[in-house]
């Protein structure tokens, strides 16, 4: 019975080892965070400069097949979420994994005053590099000074 009861213990911490292990290979290391900014920051230049091709090329392969080319992207982007375009000042806050999904926020300051966050979901692509998967612009607890 001991033996049987030590066996299932065993088996149980290899078993939560090897999820611990696979969650570890999915935690972004400070290296990709480092990545993941670079990527929303050179989207976002490219938005605000106008760039479509280059600002699409930041997109993850499911956006891409959803918008079809930089053009349709770009007039989604100058009419949704023309506070990237618009804002005087961003900052970036602390990235989480959430669900499983790696999030980046990003503080937006507009001209007026307004503070809001846009919410960038990301992923590694199988070629190793990291695109957004999605962005969520919402208000933000914070004001301006």
């Amino acid at each position: 019975m001991i033996v049987a009861v030590r066996l299932a213990f065993f088996a149980f911490v290899i078993a939560f080892a090897q999820h611990a292990a696979a969650q570890a290979s999915r935690t972004p290391s400070a290296q990709d965070w480092i990545e993941i900014k670079r990527v929303i920051a050179a989207q976002r230049a490219a938005i605000v400069a106008g760039d479509g091709e280059r600002a699409f090329s930041f997109a993850a392969p499911s956006i891409r097949t959803h918008f079809r080319d930089d053009q349709t992207f770009m007039r989604m982007v100058r009419e949704s979420y023309a506070a990237l375009i618009e804002a005087r000042y961003v900052e970036f806050l602390e990235g989480a994994v959430i669900g499983g999904e790696v999030v980046q926020p990003l503080r937006l300051v507009l001209a007026d005053g307004t503070v809001l966050v846009a919410i960038y979901g990301v992923a590694r692509q199988p070629d190793g590099d990291w695109r957004i998967t999605a962005c969520a612009i919402a208000p933000s607890t914070v004001r301006s000074a």
